[in-house]
């Protein structure tokens, strides 16, 4: 996929949200890099009285650059280019440390965590901020847990409700019908006003759903320059990914019964993934693999997804 069509050539945010579409804090990790790498301010934020129980999403307390200790809210910030339009100097001393490419100076981003009610208050307040900052496509991101081995590739799916986008991008319409979170309403909502919208899902292992997943991350980083004419300094995220890769599989040694699963897992992966893969081998592998797990072993979640994705069709991986 990428953006011959110039579809996503304006002003562009690229959002994630804490929470039930953040597995393995995939998504917010890969935002907060591509923040970490972009020259922004935050130009607009909501009130976290009115949308977040503090019981459920609490405050956080830290010490700032100066020692100082303060208060973090939960909320949601919206964050604009100090200088839109403005490429990064390669020759820069710090030029690596920074994202580049022609569409950087147009870049925004929208952070934050779900919020535990008054979704519609919240979504239009925040589409409200994007409609001043002349956002002229939104890009959101999200990560829920599959049935895949930490071993292969992250599979991201993308998709969009937009007809024009998926003319231009040749990406498909999603058809999960079900619960879901803020990100398929704010996008919802950024369609209503007519601002076309990606959705790129990360699959992350979900037997590993506890910790954050470095090799998530980055294949949503990945996406991403496929997408947008950027590139994004990886900083640790790959010497983080491998270490991580490696724990998993110090834990799987020492494992008989998550090392077998996980064998399961990579034949069926491979078997998709292979060049002479027909239809129906693919199909027959796939009944195989859910006869294997008729004995119920499955993951029930953390809160934040599971692997039947509430969002989107996970099985494309």
């Amino acid at each position: 996929m990428t953006n011959e069509s110039g579809i996503f050539d304006g002003h562009i945010l690229v959002v994630a949200f804490e929470g039930w579409n953040d597995a393995g804090e995939a998504a917010s990790g890969a935002v907060r890099t591509l923040k970490d790498a972009l020259d922004v301010v935050p130009v607009a934020g909501v009130d976290p009285e009115l949308y977040y129980d503090f019981q459920f999403n609490r405050p956080t307390i830290a010490s700032d650059d100066e020692g100082q200790r303060r208060l973090e809210w939960p909320g949601a910030v919206l964050y604009a280019p100090v200088s839109p339009g403005i490429q990064v100097d390669p020759l820069e001393e710090d030029a690596e440390f920074h994202a580049s490419g022609a569409g950087v100076g147009n870049l925004h981003l929208l952070l934050g965590t779900e919020p535990s009610r008054s979704w519609k208050a919240f979504t239009t307040e925040l589409i409200d901020a994007a409609l001043s900052a002349g956002i002229d496509g939104v890009v959101l991101l999200g990560s829920m847990l599959a049935d895949v081995p930490h071993t292969r590739p992250i599979s991201v799916f993308t998709s969009s409700e937009n007809p024009q986008v998926r003319t231009d991008l040749g990406v498909e319409r999603p058809t999960y019908e079900g619960p879901v979170g803020i990100l398929s309403v704010f996008a919802d909502a950024a369609e209503t006003v007519g601002i076309p919208t990606l959705t790129l899902w990360a699959s992350v292992p979900h037997y590993v759903h506890n910790s954050p997943s470095p090799k998530a991350m980055l294949a949503l980083i990945e996406k991403l320059e496929q997408m947008l004419d950027v590139t994004i300094p990886r900083g640790d995220l790959v010497a983080d990914s491998a270490a991580w890769e490696s724990g998993i599989d110090a834990l799987a040694a020492d494992d008989e019964d998550m090392a077998a699963y996980i064998e399961q897992l990579e034949q069926a992966r491979d078997t998709v993934d292979s060049p002479e893969a027909s239809g129906e081998a693919i199909a027959q592998e796939f009944e195989r693999y859910l006869r294997r797990r008729g004995d119920g072993r499955g993951d029930k979640g953390d809160g934040r997804g599971d692997s039947r994705g509430p969002d989107e069709p996970w099985r494309r991986d």
